[in-house]
């Protein structure tokens, strides 16, 4: 792992699973607007842009956005989130013992995500995670600026003291992935999170490596350097 020394993550379906927590925050919303309920399936395909745009992907699912404060639905939903964001959520099969393999290879490992800071750092708190971290970045951490825009990911690797060769990208987006083309880092795509993992599809997407597992994360960022 010689010429790669910072791996940065995204959160949200790359290192955990908390698909059930915006799930109920966002139907305690809904509830309260007499709006239908979410399913599952249906929070996993609109999470990956941040609050705003989660709360207004929900509501043109259920009814339409019009007649609604967007910016006041996302401030109720951020608070119904905060107060559950840790129940339900946990991380992927293999996280643990790869950050550990990881940080003992000697890679210096970062977060950035657009979920907000405050919450992000409180769940990765809960699971005994945050102290893998040395950088996070949220989607509110550089003033709203958020993937697919690369200066988020920049930023990470510049707290980190790397340039972008030095770096690699995990996710499961295209925002994740339009970041990392757009700053010149490799791109580790996690096939077991919420972008899918159809063959057909990852093969036009230019990324470097697949996994689907996190077991594989050490070889495939070796096979990056």
């Amino acid at each position: 792992m010689s010429a790669i020394t910072v791996v940065v993550f995204d959160l949200d379906g790359t290192l955990i699973d908390s698909a059930p927590d915006l799930r109920t925050a966002l139907n305690s919303m809904l509830s309260a607007l007499g709006r239908r309920v979410l399913l599952l399936e249906e929070v996993t395909a609109i999470v990956g842009d941040g609050a705003r745009v989660l709360v207004e992907r929900a509501l043109a699912l259920t009814g339409g956005v019009e007649d609604h404060d967007a910016a006041d639905l996302t401030r109720r939903f951020i608070n119904l989130y905060e107060s559950r964001c840790c129940s339900e959520t946990s991380t992927y099969a293999g996280v643990e013992e790869a950050l550990r393999l990881l940080a003992a290879a000697g890679l210096a490992l970062g977060i950035c995500t657009n979920k907000p800071e405050r919450v992000t750092r409180a769940i990765l708190s809960d699971l005994g995670l945050l102290h893998r971290f040395a950088v996070v970045v949220g989607g509110d951490t550089l003033g709203g600026i958020r993937k697919p825009d690369p200066r988020p990911l920049l930023a990470t690797l510049a707290a980190l003291d790397a340039a972008p060769a030095q770096g690699v990208m995990v996710g499961d987006s295209l925002n994740d992935i339009a970041a990392a083309r757009g700053a010149g880092v490799p791109f580790i795509y996690h096939a077991g999170g919420y972008g899918g993992d159809d063959a057909a599809t990852l093969a036009t997407l230019g990324i470097d490596a697949v996994i689907r597992e996190f077991s594989a994360l050490p070889d495939a960022i070796r096979g990056l350097s």
